[in-house]
């Protein structure tokens, strides 16, 4: 039977956890009104993506970033003190599964190192998989710590089994193999990533993979960045597009069955349906009849990330 999802790509609240929390709830509220069932929000979406990170001087602006570093760490989401529970409490209200980026402070870990996580909420309100991005990129590693393969996992959806891989995590072929060797059928990307060779690479996933493709950034311009934003009119000019959001499902196969949405603060509306994946792997499955486990071998260590620990006199 066809799922309706909505990928939703309207800007968060910068620096704000609580205020681009209500704004995502506000979307939920929409998207659950015109009868979608999987949401999906962008890359750390919650309380958003770094962006000045690509403006800033390495070394010139040292001042300024740790500013900024620190409003993100206050805003950022730590699942044990139960900061997503309203979105939590939307999925369960209205029977959703979501798919959210956010920043995430773990203080059972440490008390200053973030992650750039996802998380997969079921339609019962639970977090189904928290996965925590591999491998941040370029200046992304200022900001954030390498996460493990503990959430590197599809889960089970309504809607089909589903898994993440963040931004450029699609660019390594390994990651992307761990998700199809568990039989997936959706295949999600928050990204900040946008354009024409971006979408070439979310079809190209969708052929290697035989599997549903869902993918989008926030579009976001300059006027969108909060006016206590540090040194926001030097960094940002009020009428640029920051990022063009680019939202965009991609069928088994590789063709683009909606969007993508270009520079619309908005919700792309489309349908899928998991048994067209299952179809699809008929005649390509990379994991199974396609694959050479007599000349080929692949593991993955899921031993979650912990923190270092003393003993000693």
């Amino acid at each position: 039977m066809p799922t309706k999802i909505a990928v939703i790509q309207k800007p968060p609240v910068l620096l704000d956890r609580d205020a681009t929390i209500s704004s995502a709830l506000e979307s939920i509220d929409e998207a659950a009104g015109a009868g979608a069932t999987l949401l999906v929000f962008p890359e750390a979406f919650i309380p958003g993506y770094p962006t000045w990170i690509w403006r800033l001087k390495p070394g010139g602006d040292m001042a300024l970033c740790g500013e900024i570093h620190a409003r993100l760490r206050d805003n950022a989401v730590d699942l044990s003190r139960d900061h997503l529970q309203p979105i939590l409490d939307a999925a369960a209200k209205h029977g959703l599964t979501i798919v959210c980026g956010i920043n995430e402070l773990d203080s059972r870990y440490s008390g200053t190192t973030l992650f750039n996580a996802v998380v997969v909420i079921g339609p019962d309100g639970t977090i189904l998989n928290r996965h925590r991005k591999l491998m941040p990129t370029n200046p992304e590693r200022m900001v954030w710590g390498m996460g493990d393969a503990s959430g590197l996992r599809v889960v089970d959806t309504p809607a089909g089994r589903l898994g993440v891989l963040l931004c450029w995590e699609s660019y390594m072929p390994l990651a992307r193999y761990a998700l199809y060797a568990q039989n997936i059928d959706i295949y999600v990307a928050p990204t900040w990533d946008v354009g024409e060779s971006w979408n070439a690479s979310m079809s190209h996933i969708a052929k290697e993979a035989g599997c549903w493709v869902i993918a989008t950034a926030t579009a976001l311009q300059g006027k969108d960045i909060p006016a206590d934003f540090p040194d926001r009119d030097r960094l940002f000019d009020a009428d640029e597009w920051i990022n063009d959001g680019g939202a965009i499902l991609v069928k088994p196969g590789g063709a683009i069955a909606a969007g993508p949405l270009v520079r619309e603060k908005a919700i792309l509306y489309a349908e899928l349906d998991a048994q067209a994946a299952k179809d699809a792997r008929r005649s390509l499955d990379v994991c199974g009849h396609y694959c050479r486990p007599d000349i080929f071998s692949f593991a993955v260590d899921r031993k979650p990330l912990s923190p270092v620990t003393f003993s000693g006199e």
